[in-house]
């Protein structure tokens, strides 16, 4: 009797945390939409590939080619970088990234790729910076504006 009380409730409890908004954090990008520092530096690199529109949305455009929006955290630069993306192509390919500090604690990507969600964007991507740029970028000697 004892086991089957337990199973019921362990399955009570399994199925509270498969519904729907029970998750702890669920983030505005898939996996398929990070792309890998080294992948983007290729891309740069490239003399035939399509270029991404790169944008930084933290404190500095240093990735090569980047435009800087500033720290997407502030309405301001939140605005900004929505004025930037209004005269882009829907279809049009669009990395962001920050790179302050450790990207699960970062307070620009995620009102930054929201953004791009809203305004309906066919291939936001983020830039896939786990620790921050100068580790995951600069340290690996990927292009940077000089």
């Amino acid at each position: 009797m004892k086991f089957r009380l337990r199973f019921i409730l362990a399955a009570l409890i399994l199925i509270a945390f498969m519904q729907p908004g029970f998750s702890q954090k669920t983030e505005p990008w898939r996996a398929g939409q990070l792309i890998s520092p080294a992948a983007l530096d290729s891309i740069i690199n490239s003399n035939t590939a399509d270029k991404p529109l790169i944008i930084c949305v933290g404190p500095s455009a240093l990735i090569k080619t980047s435009v800087d929006a500033g720290p997407a955290s502030e309405a301001e630069n939140l605005d900004k970088l929505k004025q930037i993306l209004s005269t882009e192509n829907k279809d049009r390919a669009i990395v962001i990234y920050c790179g302050c500090c450790p990207f699960d604690r970062c307070p620009n990507v995620r009102p930054a790729f929201n953004l791009l969600n809203e305004m309906k964007f066919n291939h936001a991507m983020l830039l896939n910076l786990p620790h921050n740029l100068k580790t995951d970028w600069i340290d690996h000697g990927y292009s940077i504006n000089e």
